[in-house]
């Protein structure tokens, strides 16, 4: 039996509103794309959903107390809350440079947890 979600794309900047028929994992129609991402994104949400994940992390010592970080590739969305709990469990010393790896592989999702600036010591 076949059922219909909704999906608003986030491909490019039109933000289409997509109607997506689907058997289990199984893509048989996208609706509402005005361009071919849009299909891609349908079927990658589908199949597979991911997102860029970002947070803070503690800092102690820093100029402030805490660091924006984010997830170096997208994480399965299933991992993100769990991700989210291994993060606020987190507290890094200063200095922190952006880019340094804070978390290495989070939650065996494959991606790492970045620093999304540089963070000198108090």
């Amino acid at each position: 039996m076949s059922d219909v979600k909704k999906f608003l794309c986030v491909s490019c900047p039109v933000g289409c509103s997509l109607t997506v028929t689907t058997e289990g994992t199984q893509v048989l129609s996208v609706e509402g794309n005005s361009c071919p991402l849009g299909e891609k994104y349908a079927r990658s949400e589908v199949a597979n959903p991911v997102r860029t994940f970002t947070s803070t992390v503690r800092v102690r010592g820093g100029s402030l107390p805490v660091c924006p970080v984010r997830s170096r590739t997208p994480l399965p969305l299933s991992k993100v809350f769990e991700a989210a709990r291994e993060i606020a469990a987190l507290t890094v010393d200063a200095p922190i440079e952006i880019g340094a790896t804070l978390i290495k592989n989070v939650c065996e999702s494959g991606s790492d947890i970045v620093a999304s600036r540089s963070l000198p010591r108090k």
